[in-house]
């Protein structure tokens, strides 16, 4: 029983809106009506400014943390659950949120967390990454799939030297996710339509 209050508490972090409510308790603005309609961190930046994008980028990173760590909870210390999947349940409650009628975002900065809670060193690396095609591209979306590619890379690597298969697995998992959700974006970036930001 405990396994299965643990996932479910996973997703349930991962289903908290935080573009929706940022927005709405704020704003008084439903940024699925606005800009792209996406429920993610970049749309919040579109919408509402730098401030709350910050803030909103911050929550679904710390969403994925803390679901990662749910067994420090002293309710959840005998739970047989690997971390990194409930990092898989907080990334599909961020995809498929139960507080939004299950369509949320794209998971970059959930997964994100994710790694954060699990393997800061990559966390890390795999930001500097972000930034530097971010800097480059101008491009969320393109930077997005570029991490989306690349993390898995690494945590192969990180697995030909440790041997822990379970992250580079759902490290590649998330990446699949990251990459599929930004479909649309693709076909824009091969249209040459796709938005670029201005404040980097």
């Amino acid at each position: 029983m405990e396994n299965y209050m643990i996932i479910l508490a996973a997703y349930l972090l991962g289903s908290i809106p935080s573009a929706l409510w940022i927005g709405k308790i704020f704003y008084q603005t439903d940024v699925r009506q606005h800009g792209s309609g996406n429920m993610g961190a970049t749309n919040t930046f579109r919408v509402l400014g730098k401030k709350a994008g910050i803030v909103v980028t911050l929550l679904d990173i710390l969403k994925g943390t803390a679901a990662v760590l749910l067994p420090l909870l002293p309710y959840f210390h005998d739970t047989a659950v690997h971390p990194l999947l409930l990092g898989v349940a907080a990334v599909l409650g961020h995809i498929f949120p139960l507080f939004a009628n299950l369509k949320g975002g794209k998971a970059v900065a959930t997964s994100g967390g994710v790694l954060l809670g699990y393997n800061w060193p990559i966390f890390l690396l795999v930001i500097i990454t972000f930034l530097i095609a971010l800097k480059l591209t101008k491009m969320v979306s393109l930077t997005s799939i570029i991490v989306s590619i690349l993390g898995p890379i690494y945590c192969l690597i990180y697995y030909l030297m440790t041997g822990d298969l379970y992250l580079f697995l759902v490290v590649a998992l998330m990446g699949f996710f990251i990459f599929y959700r930004h479909r649309d974006n693709i076909s824009r970036i091969k249209a040459g339509t796709e938005p670029k930001i201005k404040w980097l």
